[in-house]
């Protein structure tokens, strides 16, 4: 009989679902992702396509920086490196969609392992500041590796081909990015039931204790380096297919911050804090557009919205470091204890 809680065997208690109801609300989930696109206007259907890239992205950061510790300012140089090896596989040679986007994965991946050797010797600020180097790098060999990057003009993307398909409207994508960002989501959250995910843990808790305990440090931070540009390079060959044009300032330093930001603002150390702070820091654009473009501006408003937004993401990193270190994950979490209490909370 069970007490409370408490699980009768491992298996029950490394379950991701532990609950008929969670089984429930993911069900729901499901269906609601299946009829969405029947629904949903063109602009929704943008959103809900670009939503799951910077999810992918996102999670991929948030093994590297909220479950392993460390920091990384170059999420959207590994981004770059998947979207041109997929624009330049699929417009050169016309390689399968799915292979052109494992290539993207693993050539963003060997540069993560390169940009990480030195997470043995600095972390922090030096490390962030290591990974911001590694950005301006590729944004110059993007630039100026004129036969294979197109430059500064950059490549236009042919559209996927899925089956015999082309995959050449949102409405078509939505059906591939979606089910690709949930398994990277699924995956990473199997991950940290796994003897991998526990090592990543100890190492961002105290990674001298880790390492005395027999876990040797710089070998899993490679690891955590590899899966995260992994995804990072993945979400980047989704970018490429979905935009269809890749330009060198397609992944400006900015795009590093927005995923630093989600990452923080979401809750990091959290599946749950990857899917929130995308979302959240994805639609803060949108709702700025919309205020911007209430003002009495001219033509202005487009001038004044960049800068803006990079001082929202900023303000956003501040605000939420300072009075919800934990994120929007410890959010949620808040408000579901309080419905569990109801009527009885105090």
């Amino acid at each position: 009989m069970r007490i409370g809680s408490a699980k009768q065997s491992y298996a029950a208690d490394a379950a991701l679902f532990d609950s008929a109801t969670q089984w429930r609300w993911v069900a729901l989930l499901g269906a609601s992702l299946l009829v969405f696109p029947f629904v949903a206007s063109q602009y929704w259907l943008y959103m809900a396509c670009l939503l799951a890239i910077n999810i992918a992205s996102a999670t991929g950061l948030n093994i590297l920086t909220g479950y392993t510790g460390l920091v990384s300012l170059g999420q959207a140089a590994f981004m770059g490196l998947g979207a041109y090896t997929v624009g330049v596989l699929q417009l050169r040679y016309g390689t399968p969609f799915l292979l052109n986007l494992l290539a993207g994965g693993f050539v963003a991946m060997l540069a993560g392992i390169v940009v990480g050797l030195p997470s043995l010797r600095v972390k922090g600020l030096y490390l962030a500041i290591a990974t911001i180097a590694a950005g301006v790098i590729a944004h110059f060999l993007f630039s100026h590796f004129t036969a294979l990057t197109g430059g500064t003009a950059g490549l236009t993307v042919p559209p996927a081909s899925l089956f015999g398909m082309q995959l050449d409207t949102d409405f078509k994508l939505y059906w591939v990015i979606i089910p690709i960002a949930g398994l990277m989501l699924v995956g990473a959250a199997n991950l940290f039931r796994t003897r991998i995910g526990r090592a990543f843990i100890a190492i961002r808790d105290r990674d001298i204790s880790a390492e005395v305990l027999g876990i040797p440090l710089l070998p899993y931070k490679l690891l955590s380096f590899a899966i995260s540009s992994f995804y990072a390079g993945v979400a980047g060959g989704l970018f490429a297919y979905f935009f269809r044009a890749i330009t060198p300032e397609s992944f400006p330093l900015l795009m590093s911050i927005f995923f630093l930001a989600a990452v923080i603002v979401g809750g990091m150390g959290t599946i749950l804090g990857s899917v929130l702070g995308a979302v959240f820091m994805t639609l803060v654009p949108e709702v700025l557009k919309i205020v911007v473009g209430w003002l009495p501006l001219g033509g202005n408003a487009t001038l004044i919205l960049s800068p803006v937004r990079t001082i929202v993401f900023g303000l956003m990193i501040v605000l939420f470091l300072i009075f919800e270190p934990h994120g929007l994950a410890e959010v949620w979490r808040r408000i579901r204890r309080l419905f569990h209490l109801w009527p009885f909370r105090t």
